[in-house]
C-alpha cells in the first residue's frame, strides 16, 4: 500500500513540475517580465511547494500522532499491579490475621490494613499487611441513629490509599479483614478489562433482604471490590466533598457507591466475589460455585468450618492447597455420568464430591442446595430470599447423596491428582454402585483460561475410567468436544 501511494505521488510531482516547467519556460527567454508574469509564477511556485510537502513521500511529517501505550500499560496484568486496601480495627486485627496470610504474600502482594490505632509492635508476624492509621474523620457527618461512625473512616481508604502514590498500580482493591481474596483468580479476572478506563468492579449481596436494604447496585464491601487506577485517582480527588452529603447512610461501601454515582459510573457485577450474608453450612453455595473464577469470601467468621473435623483456620488452609496447585479451577464444578451403573457424579474441584443414584439432569445441579442460614435472624420471608434458584437439601442424612471430601493431591507438569474421602455420617443403606464406594481421585490439567476464554468460559466435562470399580473410582476432568453435551444420554 506505500509503494503504491507513493508511485501516484511521484506521477502527480512529475506532472506539476512539467507544467511549471511549461508555464514558465517563457520567463527564462529573453522577454520582459511583466507583473502578470510574476504573479503567474509566484502562484505556481506556492502551488508547487504545498503539493510536494502534503504528497511526497520525503516530506517532514506534520499530522500529530495518534496515542499508543506504553509497554507497562499493554503489559500482561500481574499480582504487583494490584493495591489492598484492608479495613480492620486494634480490637479485630489480631483474631483476623489469619486470614490475611492465608492469601496475602508481601513477596508477591501488595496491601495495607488501615486500622483505628496503631498496632501492638509485639503482635507484629510475618505475611501480615502493613499496618496505617487512619486520618482523622471527626469533621465528616454521621447521623444514622443506632449506627458505627466507623463507617466514616473505613469509606476514607479509598482516598487514603490513593494519596500514597504508589507507583505501577492499575486496580486499587478493598475488603474487610475477614475478606479472603484468592488474588490469582482476582488478577485473571480483572485482566478482562481496560485498567485505563473507569471500572468500579463488584458483587452484591446472596441475601434479598441486604440488598433492598442497601441496594442491588452497590458492591458490598466485605466481599470486596476493584476500582481502576483512572477512576480511583478522580474518586480521591472529591471524595471528602461527597462525604458530607451522606452522613445518614449506614457503611462504608454505602458512601463509596453513592460517591462513584455522583461520577457517573455504575457497577459491573462479576460473580467470583461472595460477600457470604448467610451462615452455618456453605457446602450447598460452594458446591455449586457460578461458572467463573473464586475471587473472594466473606462472613466465614459466622460459618461452620468447610471441612469436616476442622476448626475454621485449618479448613481453609486445607482449602488454600488446592487453590495453590490451581487456583482457577477451584470449585468449579463439572458433571459427568456412570451409564453402566446410572450414577450421576457432580465434582466441586478441590473441595467436594457428591454421587447421585440415577440421573440427575445439569440444570438441576446447577442450583444451591439449601444447606446455610439467613444472614438475618428473623422469622420474615425477605429473609429466606436470596438472589440464585434454590434446591431443597434432605433433612434425612439417608437422603442425601454421599460426599467425598478433599484429602490429598498431587501435582507435577504431568497434571494434578486430587484425592477425595468419603464422608459418613450416618450407616445408610445405599444402591449396590456406591454402597462400597470410598475413595474417588480426579486426575486434571491446570486450567489456565486466556482473557479471551474467560469472557465466553465453558464449563468442562469429564470421564469415568473405571466403570466397574468396587471401593475406588477415578474420573479424568477434560475440555469439552465442540459439541457434546453433557447428559446421562448422548
Amino acid at each position: 500500500m506505500y509503494q503504491k501511494t507513493k508511485r501516484k505521488a511521484n506521477s502527480f510531482l512529475k506532472a506539476i513540475r512539467f507544467r511549471y516547467l511549461s508555464l514558465s519556460l517563457p520567463f527564462v527567454m529573453p522577454k520582459p517580465l511583466t507583473p502578470s508574469r510574476l504573479k503567474a509564477l509566484l502562484l505556481f511556485l506556492s502551488l508547487f511547494l504545498n503539493l510536494y510537502l502534503l504528497l511526497s513521500p520525503h516530506a517532514p511529517q506534520f499530522l500529530p500522532t495518534r496515542y499508543s501505550p506504553s509497554s507497562s500499560s499493554s503489559s500482561p496484568t500481574t499480582r504487583r499491579h494490584l493495591l489492598f486496601a484492608i479495613a480492620s480495627s486494634s480490637r479485630s486485627w489480631t483474631r483476623r490475621k489469619p486470614y490475611l496470610r492465608l492469601w496475602h504474600s508481601p513477596a508477591s502482594t501488595r496491601a495495607f490494613a488501615f486500622l483505628d490505632r496503631p498496632a501492638d509492635p509485639d503482635d507484629d508476624e510475618d505475611g501480615a499487611a502493613p499496618v496505617i492509621v487512619s486520618g482523622d474523620t471527626s469533621r465528616f457527618p454521621y447521623t444514622l441513629r443506632g449506627g458505627l461512625r466507623s463507617a466514616i473512616r473505613v469509606a476514607r481508604v479509598v482516598k487514603e490509599i490513593v494519596d500514597r502514590g504508589e507507583a505501577g498500580v492499575r486496580w486499587y482493591v478493598f475488603g474487610d479483614d475477614d475478606t479472603v481474596f484468592f488474588v490469582d483468580n482476582l488478577v485473571k479476572t480483572l485482566s478482562k478489562y481496560d485498567h485505563d478506563r473507569w471500572f468500579y468492579i463488584g458483587s452484591n449481596s446472596e441475601s434479598y433482604m441486604q440488598n433492598v436494604k442497601y441496594g442491588f447496585d452497590m458492591a458490598f464491601g466485605g466481599g470486596g471490590f476493584a476500582i481502576s487506577h483512572s477512576l480511583a485517582k478522580v474518586l480521591a480527588r472529591v471524595f471528602d466533598s461527597c462525604l458530607m452529603r451522606y452522613g445518614h447512610l449506614y457503611g462504608s461501601d454505602s458512601r463509596v457507591f453513592s460517591c462513584v454515582a455522583e461520577l457517573g459510573i455504575g457497577l459491573t457485577h462479576e460473580p467470583g466475589f461472595h460477600q457470604v450474608d448467610m451462615r452455618g453450612n456453605l457446602f450447598g453455595m460452594l458446591s455449586a460455585h457460578p461458572l467463573s473464577p473464586l475471587v473472594s469470601l466473606h462472613h466465614l467468621d459466622a460459618a461452620d468450618p468447610i471441612f469436616p473435623n476442622m476448626n475454621n483456620t485449618r479448613a481453609l488452609e486445607h482449602l488454600f492447597e488446592a487453590v495453590n496447585a490451581d487456583p482457577a479451577r477451584i470449585l468449579q464444578q463439572t458433571v459427568c455420568y456412570d451409564r453402566t451403573h446410572s450414577l450421576t457424579v457432580s465434582v466441586a474441584w478441590g473441595y467436594a464430591i457428591q454421587v447421585y443414584d440415577g440421573n440427575e439432569l445439569v440444570p438441576d445441579l446447577l442450583s444451591l442446595q439449601k444447606t446455610f442460614m439467613p444472614w438475618r435472624r428473623s422469622r420474615s420471608v425477605e429473609a429466606s430470599q436470596y438472589m440464585f434458584k434454590m434446591r431443597d437439601y434432605p433433612r434425612d442424612t439417608c437422603k442425601r447423596p454421599p460426599i467425598f471430601y478433599l484429602e490429598s493431591l498431587i501435582s507435577n507438569n504431568h497434571g494434578i491428582w486430587s484425592n477425595y474421602t468419603r464422608h459418613n455420617v450416618e450407616n445408610c443403606s445405599k444402591a449396590n454402585a456406591i454402597k462400597n464406594l470410598e475413595h474417588i481421585r480426579v486426575i486434571s490439567q491446570k486450567l489456565d483460561l486466556d482473557v479471551e476464554e474467560m469472557k465466553a468460559p465453558r464449563r468442562q466435562c469429564c470421564d469415568i475410567l473405571q466403570s466397574s470399580f468396587n471401593d475406588s473410582m477415578t474420573i479424568n476432568i477434560r475440555r469439552c468436544r465442540d459439541d457434546e453435551l453433557i447428559s446421562m444420554n448422548i
